[in-house]
């Protein structure tokens, strides 16, 4: 599957509800997620921010589970892990909003992240991470970036401001922790699609990360315990 690009804000709404191969909105556990989520919510506002949180802080970020296989991509296989990366968790969101009758597309930017591990740093050999994933929502008739990629108790741990959404502005990751750390520039938007635009990315990582392990290529390695040891190296 070729997934098309479009920035045009007038793109035909109903495209952007729909079911697509990796944003499997259709799907009954998608389904029963998003209304759990959404609650007693009654407008569209209310219950993406809702959708939001709860794919943000239910669904662990995981960078070493990186598969770009459309089975793997899909949003009721990360429902079932409980974890996954930031396209991975771009998809949930998508996914739901759209079982709630949102219109939401992927949407994908380069940036050099300072969040991450000795492991990650040494098999990628660079800190610009491609296609970073991003959630794109349609509310009161704009699009609104929205990025549920870092759980709350990954920011805790490194010291970051949680990512929050409220539904009226974008939702991007600040470019410094509070104590003026460096965290995450964003190097170039590439574009907004209706499903992952996965030979695209294929061909991306195949080039920028010729000759190393590529991004999430860890060798089983747990994220998690990883961290822990970053973690201690500061304290």
């Amino acid at each position: 599957m070729r997934a098309m690009p479009t920035t045009d804000a007038s793109l035909d709404a109903d495209a952007c509800r729909a079911a697509s191969e990796t944003v499997d909105a259709d799907h009954p556990a998608v389904r029963i997620f998003a209304e759990r989520a959404a609650g007693d919510a009654t407008d569209d506002r209310d219950r993406a921010v809702r959708l939001y949180y709860a794919v943000r802080d239910g669904i662990r970020y995981d960078p070493y589970g990186i598969a770009l296989d459309a089975e793997s991509l899909r949003a009721s296989t990360t429902l079932k892990h409980g974890r996954g990366w930031c396209v991975a968790k771009a998809v949930l969101l998508a996914a739901g909003c759209r079982a709630l009758g949102i219109p939401a597309r992927l949407g994908f930017a380069d940036v050099r992240n300072h969040l991450s591990t000795e492991r990650m740093r040494r098999s990628m050999q660079t800190d610009v991470f491609y296609w970073h994933g991003y959630t794109s929502i349609r509310l009161d008739d704009r699009w609104l970036k929205a990025t549920p990629a870092f759980n709350v108790e990954l920011c805790r741990k490194f010291n970051l401001a949680p990512l929050e959404f409220d539904g009226t502005s974008d939702s991007l990751f600040h470019a410094f922790t509070p104590d003026g750390t460096r965290h995450m520039e964003y190097l170039r938007y590439r574009d907004e699609y209706l499903d992952v635009p996965i030979d695209a990315i294929r061909s991306t990582f195949a080039t920028e990360y010729a000759g190393t392990a590529s991004a999430g290529d860890t060798g089983g390695a747990d994220f998690d315990r990883d961290v822990e040891a970053e973690i201690r190296k500061t304290e």
